[in-house]
């Protein structure tokens, strides 16, 4: 009779493994900033030795300059992104390096991805520009998914480098999430800011901007006030200044999107980073790992959302265009 297994192991292993993370959770529990203080009130002394204690978290908001190139400022979150670039492009030549009918893992891997990606923006955009959006929004996809994960791996940000700053000498992390620098996020809503536009004109021409300055109804007032027709012109020319202020309402709502862009992704992954350091303070090792799931999770998310509401902004930026396309094809 087989026995029974539970992901992949038996029963008692699974017992096993199960009792010493409770006693490992209790331990570090009991070792950190909260347990100590608890057992102190109990006339207890109890402290990890040096190598499971985790130093209290001291995040900083800007990113630490590591060396400069002439005038421009390398920092660890930029070598971070730099590093991302690299994964991402060797996983793309291994995966590639010898294409078979039948994949293997790497390329299935790859493939995978790619016809999700593909799929979901030929769904949203259409075939014509899912297909010619795509390299963008997959790009933005790819390099905010792995920067998110790389910053899980255990001992990221604990390697420390001497730093010279204005003649005196400081420890900074060598690396640093790069989505938790917020010029990163910001230079990514900025592309997904153009790449909306660059279709939106790409599809209409100058009429994409005609959203933005509405002067159909005023011209029409001004001419009907010629016309001597005053009580039409009235009522064109107020609809005229209302048709003028929506244009600037939604001409501002385009920019609006930079910064609900940057600070979304910035903000959540700046919050999950200092979760996590806090949680690994304040009770060591076995809690912090299913904040570990929770931020892989997180991190997947993020780069769905970013570039799936890019994906939005730049279907609708094409969608009158597509609509015209279908008329005129009618009409034919």
């Amino acid at each position: 009779m087989a026995k029974k297994k539970l992901l992949g192991c038996s029963f008692p292993v699974v017992i096993v493994i199960a009792v010493v993370l409770i006693v490992l959770m209790l331990v570090t529990f009991a070792g950190g900033p909260i347990g100590s203080k608890l057992l102190k009130t109990f006339g207890v002394s109890f402290q990890l030795p040096d190598w499971m204690a985790i130093a209290k978290p001291a995040p900083e908001l800007a990113a630490e300059p590591l060396f400069h190139i002439g005038t421009f400022a390398v920092t660890n979150s930029l070598l971070t992104a730099w590093i991302t670039i690299a994964i991402l492009l060797i996983f793309a030549f291994f995966a590639t390096r010898k294409i078979k009918l039948v994949p293997p893992r790497l390329q299935a891997a790859l493939e995978f991805i790619i016809t999700a990606l593909l799929d979901l923006c030929e769904s949203i955009a259409g075939p014509k520009y899912g297909r010619q959006v795509f390299p963008i929004i997959a790009t933005i996809f790819l390099f905010v998914f792995v920067n998110a994960w790389t910053s899980l791996i255990p001992g990221f940000g604990s390697i420390m480098v001497a730093v010279h700053e204005h003649g005196e000498t400081i420890m900074v992390p060598l690396l640093r999430g790069a989505n938790t620098d917020i010029n990163i996020p910001l230079a990514l809503a900025i592309v997904a800011f153009v790449t909306a536009w660059g279709f939106g004109i790409k599809a209409h021409g100058m009429k994409f901007f005609k959203q933005f300055v509405q002067m159909g109804k005023i011209l029409l007032g001004i001419k009907q006030l010629f016309q001597g027709k005053f009580k039409s012109a009235l009522g064109s020319l107020i609809f005229g200044v209302i048709d003028l202020f929506v244009g600037f309402l939604e001409l501002l709502s385009q920019f609006i999107r930079l910064v609900s862009f940057t600070f979304r992704l910035f903000g959540n992954m700046t919050a999950g980073e200092i979760l996590l350091l806090s949680i690994s303070f304040l009770v060591p090792w076995v809690l912090s790992i299913a904040i570990y799931g929770l931020e892989m999770l997180v991190g997947f998310v993020q780069a769905l959302a970013f570039s799936l509401l890019t994906l939005i902004f730049t279907s609708l930026a094409v969608a009158g265009h597509e609509e015209e396309g279908h008329e005129e094809n009618a009409a034919h």
